[in-house]
Parts: structure tokens; sequence; C-alpha cells
């Protein structure tokens, strides 16, 4: 699904993302509702940066101003019964390469029912993409934050099962 944002592209660069569990809803501008593995899912996008809820449950990668910590490159944990694993990468990536990466996510994720993308204003490189799957005894999710201005896009891949 593919979600036209009316909203300025918030987040300027792939170093001002921060990792945080269980924060509360956040607004959002678009979302996708979905069950996977008999789990209720909710994919949202927030700005530049997401939110996905598994059940009562967040993840959420943003850009925020209170938060000092930085986007880890890896990390897992245990927390309210779930076992969570996370990944992130940045690439930095000229135009053209900017360019067909962004245009392969868009289409890869455009007809699916378990995704969703949010395109923003200024630039049609500047997405926000969140795209989950069921995984044995759980759920995954991997998303996709574009900074053309900065020719960085940022990937990252989660997945949760029960503790």
């Amino acid at each position: 699904m593919i979600a036209r944002i009316e909203t300025g592209f918030v987040d300027s660069r792939a170093a001002d993302l921060s990792l945080v569990y269980g924060m509360p809803r956040l607004p959002a501008v678009g979302s996708q509702h979905l069950t996977l593995q008999g789990r209720a899912l909710e994919l949202r996008l927030l700005g530049a940066s997401h939110q996905v809820l598994v059940g009562d449950w967040s993840e959420t990668v943003a850009c925020l101003p209170e938060r000092v910590d930085r986007l880890p490159s890896r990390a897992e944990t245990v927390v309210g019964g779930l076992h969570v694993w996370f990944a992130a990468q940045t690439l930095r990536l000229d135009g053209a390469g900017l360019s067909d990466r962004v245009s392969g996510i868009i289409r890869d994720c455009a007809t699916d029912e378990r995704a969703i993308v949010g395109e923003f204003p200024g630039s049609p490189l500047a997405i926000t993409a969140v795209r989950a799957w069921a995984e044995q005894d759980g759920v995954a999710w991997r998303t996709w934050h574009a900074y053309p201005q900065a020719a960085e896009l940022v990937e990252t891949r989660t997945v949760v099962r029960q503790a």
C-alpha cells in the first residue's frame, strides 16, 4: 500500500534516529493493520520514521529530540514475554544507486497488503516503508528510511517471537 504523505519530511539524516521499545502510540501519518501468526500488528508511519505495534508492545525508530542514544546496529532483548532481535544498517548511495534502491522498495511494497510506503513531497526518493511477514513462531518486518538530501538509506530488520 502506498500512502501519499501531505507533511514535510521531518528527519534529516540517519544519525538522528533512535530505537525505543514500549513507547505509547504516536501520531501517525499512515497505518496498516494486519494479523500474522495470530498476532495483531499495526505498521505506522510517523513522518520520516516508523512505529510497529505487536499487541500492546511497540518498536519505534524515530528522530526523538529527548533521546541521546542512537540507532544500534544490533540489539536483542526479552521484554513483555517477547524475544526481540533487531538489526540496522545505513547505506550511503550515490544518486543512481539511491534511486534504483528506492524504486525497488516502492515496487515490492506497493501491492503487498502487509506493507506500507509513505512518499513525501519534495523528492520522489523521500520515503519510509515497512513490510511485515510471518516468521516461524513469530513475526518479522523490515523498514526503509530514505534521506535523499544526505544520500542515505537506513534499513532495519526485526524478528519478534514468544520468549
